[in-house]
């Protein structure tokens, strides 16, 4: 190996060490994030009885589908985040699912993105 590409590598070798260096800086600060922005657990008791209530009428009772798609972990995990967190705040035009930004913020509606993930169920 030439003086030339010992530098290169050398130099290749630092900037990974220093993006993982910054990556495990980062992730705590985002748990940090994440953990800031849940619910109250009195707003969580409320997002989930809004889940058994209005969700549950079209999406069944137990989340497992009815007028509407079920909302069980399997059937949501080919979708991202972003796109289940839309449809929960806009709904779909054309469908019956409502938009629920009026009730619902951007990150409660991530919470409960997150809840239906873990199998969270409207029993």
């Amino acid at each position: 190996m030439n003086g030339l590409a010992r530098i290169e590598r050398r130099a290749g070798l630092r900037a990974a060490w220093t993006g993982l260096a910054l990556l495990a800086l980062a992730v705590p600060a985002v748990a940090a994030a994440v953990a800031e922005s849940a619910p109250t657990p009195a707003r969580q008791t409320e997002l989930i009885y809004l889940l058994k209530q209005d969700c549950g009428s079209c999406h069944g009772l137990t989340l497992k589908g009815g007028l509407a798609p079920p909302l069980l972990p399997a059937t949501i995990a080919e979708r991202d985040d972003e796109t289940l967190i839309e449809t929960i705040l806009d709904g779909r035009p054309g469908t019956p699912m409502p938009p629920w930004r009026f009730q619902i913020a951007p990150q409660e509606a991530a919470w409960l993105v997150q809840q239906l993930r873990q199998g969270v169920h409207a029993e």
